[in-house]
């Protein structure tokens, strides 16, 4: 009978063994991945991000808001369907897509795991890894609606697309996700007072032990826009727009928010810290200012919208937290890439773009756009101005001065 080695430290099979353990488990974690395993994704590069909306019949060729993006350095774009020319153009764009199944979808998605694979299907695999897709955002401020029904089919749509995914061998890379409105809460000032509303929480309790099984984020809509014009009498202006203000002191935490924005994120975390779930990140799927609104929207400007949007943007790059969460990096996708012209309810839903539709510069706060926009064109027309204005006087000193020598 032929005796099979053991192997010992330093022999060519004891050094194999442990490899070969190793190989097997991978492999066995490849081929049985684990649903309760909690890992954080990495859908997001950096801090900043666009909502990229079409609602309008007036823009740009996605190839030409791929070029836009890349110019703008923004690394992080969300829309709101799974547009297939937009997949397209997306392809090897280096730019992050979360797509998003609207709510139309989603009953017959809960109800039927197949038509969760077909989606997946014809909306990711043909695309994935080319387009790189990070997250599939399903519905839309769902919670606090008036469609009971569709907020109880609401995790079990989030539950089949997470297992069409893994079944695929991409749920590790793909994020599941669902964004809520301001609705959710029962209360939210001073921010540790936050909490989810009780009657909605038959609903947020699964998602949310959920979301902290798979390591997905908690997505809010925070808008200090739509708090101001709620209750402007009360509220400073400054203090939304993240200008300088006296703020306001939160007598639980003692803590002191200069700005509305922070106030809400940190709100935020106490509803979850409430609820039980005092771990799990919150980020922002929207926020932004309008530029221009009906009579009743006064707040809704273009200063107001430069000056809100500027003070985001500069307050994100120093990818900092929030008073409650210090450690905590805020991530944001700003609403929206595009003032959409179709976009139906108030006249500020149709002014929230940092570009118009034509790809120029709709707020200035930085970006360049694909053509310049009527304020460049003045300034550089001004500044023509003042070369040539500049050039005559020098031509008629010259002349004054040899006409004298003379």
């Amino acid at each position: 009978m032929a005796v099979i080695p053991r192997g010992r430290p330093g022999t060519s099979l004891g050094l194999r063994r442990p490899m070969l353990l190793l190989l097997l488990f991978c492999c066995l974690l490849a081929f049985f991945p684990c649903r309760g395993t909690s890992s954080a994704f990495h859908s997001f590069v950096g801090t900043y991000g666009v909502n990229y909306g079409q609602i309008a019949d007036n823009l740009p060729k996605p190839p030409e808001v791929v070029r836009l993006l890349q110019m703008a350095k923004i690394k992080n774009v969300r829309i709101f369907d799974s547009n297939h020319d937009v997949l397209d153009a997306f392809r090897n764009s280096g730019l992050n897509l979360a797509i998003a199944i609207p709510n139309g979808l989603v009953k017959d998605i809960s109800a039927n795991p197949a038509k969760a694979m077909d989606w997946v299907n014809e909306n990711v695999q043909p695309y994935y890894p080319s387009t790189r897709i990070v997250a599939i955002i399903v519905g839309n401020e769902i919670l606090g609606g008036a469609d009971s029904g569709l907020a109880e089919a609401l995790i079990g749509a989030v539950v089949n697309v997470h297992d069409a995914l893994r079944a695929l061998r991409l749920s590790r890379t793909i994020e599941v996700n669902t964004p809520h409105s301001e609705a959710v809460f029962g209360s939210s000032y001073p921010p540790s007072n936050g909490t989810f509303r009780p009657d909605l929480m038959v609903y947020l309790k699964p998602l949310l032990d959920f979301f902290s099984q798979t390591g997905a984020p908690f997505y809010v809509n925070a808008y200090p826009f739509l708090a101001y014009m709620s209750d402007p009498a009360h509220i400073d202006v400054k203090y939304a727009l993240m200008e300088p203000n006296a703020g306001i002191l939160d007598p639980k935490t003692n803590l002191h928010y200069d700005n509305m924005f922070e106030a809400q994120l940190d709100a935020t975390y106490s509803a979850l810290e409430a609820a039980g779930y005092p771990d799990m990140e919150v980020r922002v799927s929207e926020t932004g200012w309008a530029s221009e609104g009906g009579a009743s929207e006064t707040a809704a400007t273009l200063e107001n919208a430069r000056t809100y949007n500027f003070n985001l943007r500069k307050r994100l790059f120093l990818k900092k937290g929030t008073p409650y969460r210090p450690k905590r990096v805020v991530k944001a996708f700003i609403f929206a890439l595009f003032n959409e012209d179709l976009k139906t309810g108030p006249d500020s839903e149709r002014h929230f773009g940092l570009f118009k539709p034509d790809g120029s510069v709709s707020l200035d706060i930085g970006f360049k756009g694909l053509r310049s926009s009527s304020s460049s064109l003045l300034t550089d027309h001004r500044a023509i101005l003042r070369y040539f204005s500049a050039t005559a006087l020098l031509s008629c000193s010259t002349f004054v001065f040899l006409a004298l020598a003379a």
